[in-house]
């Protein structure tokens, strides 16, 4: 099997891959695909690419919906880079808080002046701030970073409100009992002096749970006078325009976030970081044996987690003679042709699992005898079906 890096992988994942996986430097060769920030939309994905896994969380540059009509499943390494992404936000509050970069700013202006220690005890009363603990944090969405800052930020004295309706039951285990669960957005704003934000950028309008531009006018009205904003999530998660008229009436004391971007980056009062939330060695490598791991398992088993286009599935090492992965669409009878499609050809299925996400769905079959192309063949041309890999 060959493999394609779009960026520059960490050794310690690429090392995992064992003698029968090969690098290749053409994704028109490649079986599997490795990519972190390189910009996939406009790309033409050859058939025989199955895999594509993105080291780090975020999405955005790759055509989710063009692969799962590919039948490429994409996988992503949601929690891998938290610890990384945490830490800077607890330096974002920091920042925020005390204005440490006017203050360095500032000494850079007067270090040439023989009395600079004089200049500097006089001068400092200019970037006093406040401390964080004793004050109000909201967390927006509990998942695995958000769970992390919250309970850093408890440990730092801060008193904690969080908000999720879909946290997980690993996230709320993880969570320490002194966070304060509220059970809506408006609860966060209210009540926060520092509000950050950790959800995915959902752009459905008609649902209760869209988050684009969640931070806007209306929402900030609610808040109270100097809170500051923190982003490290996603760009789109803040109206910019709203929040320049914010941070210019004082009703937003601070934006703190990760997206610089033309109107941002040159906005008063926001401290702009160049996307550094992942920019660990430590977070690189985590991606990268997640990653790795994902695509092995899904190429030699037929196993999914933590794909963003199709169902995880878990149907275990395969102990038959035969296996077959079906990438298909979420429609009627499908499992019935898949099964009517075996007996014609007097193949006993031995187990199953099938799983479905919206539109898509994944069989993998187990039978007693080896698969050969006349059964995939047999397999592909049902209606529905997108794509057919013989995994043992």
């Amino acid at each position: 099997m060959k493999y394609n890096c779009l960026n520059p992988i960490a050794d310690i994942g690429l090392n995992i891959f064992t003698e029968n996986y090969e690098k290749t430097d053409t994704i028109n060769e490649a079986d599997i695909v490795l990519v972190r920030s390189a910009a996939m939309h406009d790309m033409e994905l050859p058939e025989n690419v199955n895999a594509i896994a993105r080291a780090g969380a975020g999405v955005n540059n790759i055509p989710l919906d063009q692969c799962a009509e590919q039948g490429i499943v994409v996988f992503n390494t949601p929690g891998a880079n938290a610890n990384g992404v945490k830490e800077l936000v607890i330096a974002g509050l920091m920042l925020a808080s005390r204005d440490i970069i006017g203050g360095v700013n500032w000494v850079q202006t007067v270090k040439e002046d023989a009395s600079v220690a004089k200049l500097v005890e006089k001068g400092k009363a200019k970037f006093a701030g406040k401390e964080i603990q004793g004050k109000k944090l909201g967390v927006i969405g509990l998942g695995a970073i958000g769970v992390l800052v919250a309970n850093a930020a408890n440990r730092l004295g801060m008193k904690v409100y969080g908000y999720d309706p879909f946290i997980s039951v690993d996230s709320a285990w993880n969570l320490s009992r002194d966070v304060v669960h509220v059970k809506s957005r408006d609860d966060i704003y209210k009540e926060c002096d520092y509000i950050t934000v950790h959800t995915p950028l959902i752009e459905d309008t008609d649902s209760n749970i869209n988050t684009k531009e969640m931070i806007n006018s209306e929402t900030i009205a609610k808040m109270k006078d100097g809170v500051v904003i923190l982003n490290f999530a996603r760009d789109l998660l803040v109206n910019d325009s709203d929040i320049e008229v914010a941070l210019q009436s004082g009703k937003v004391g601070r934006y703190v976030t990760d997206f610089p971007n033309a109107k941002t980056a040159n906005m008063a009062g926001v401290i702009a970081i160049p996307h550094l939330g992942a920019s660990t060695e430590e977070s690189e490598d985590n991606c990268a044996v997640m990653a790795v791991k994902q695509l092995m398992d899904y190429m030699e088993n037929g196993n999914i987690k933590n794909s963003v286009n199709y169902p995880n599935c878990d149907a275990g090492v395969c102990m038959t003679a035969g296996r077959i992965a079906i990438l298909h669409r979420n429609i009627p009878n499908m499992l019935t042709q898949f099964t009517g499609a075996f007996s014609a050809m007097n193949v006993n299925i031995t187990d199953m699992v099938n799983k479905s996400r919206g539109e898509y769905a994944y069989s993998v079959i187990d039978v007693e005898v080896s698969i050969n192309e006349e059964v995939a063949a047999k397999l592909a041309s049902i209606k529905g079906v997108l794509k057919v890999r013989i995994v043992k």
